[in-house]
């Protein structure tokens, strides 16, 4: 088992509309999450020592508030971020499908342009998590990146469009 996830998507498109889709809210709130999900942006700072604090909704579920704490941001190049489930104000809580889930998780990203597509690499990492935190986070690869993968279709989706 590993204690990082890494997840590479190569997208058609050229890095600096890729990077701009993660870094602004406008772009943002078009395709992350979940597919059909009800997403609203309550803050959007992005930049190093920002934050990023949205809402979530499935259709047949309860709101969910995620908050990301940005520690790094190289313009086209990278992004490094915890995130964490937090409530309306942004105080970090428990997820709620999961009680050991870790509470805070380190997502880097890195951005590479070769002949017209992006190259993106996502490394995830737990933050100082117990056993069983560990535990639930090697146990969930496969979701994790089915996730990931899943919101970076809909980035492909929403990229044709642009």
């Amino acid at each position: 088992m590993s204690t990082q996830t890494v997840i590479t998507y190569t997208f058609n498109a050229p890095r600096e509309l890729v990077f701009k889709a993660f870094t602004e809210a406008e772009h943002l709130r078009n395709w992350w999450g979940p597919k059909g999900w009800e997403f609203r942006v309550a803050k959007a700072d992005f930049r190093s020592g920002g934050v990023f604090h949205y809402s979530q909704k499935p259709d047949d579920g309860d709101i969910m508030w995620v908050k990301f704490e940005y520690s790094e941001i190289v313009t086209l190049e990278k992004i490094v971020y915890t995130s964490s489930f937090s409530d309306k104000e942004g105080h970090v809580v428990r997820a709620p499908f999961d009680s050991n889930w870790p509470m805070k998780i380190l997502h880097t990203m890195t951005f590479f342009e070769d002949q017209g597509k992006t190259f993106l690499t996502l490394t995830i990492v737990p933050v100082s998590p117990t056993e069983e935190e560990l535990r639930t986070f090697e146990n969930s690869q496969d979701i994790l990146h089915e996730g990931f993968t899943n919101t970076f279709d809909h980035l492909v989706e929403y990229l044709t469009r642009q």
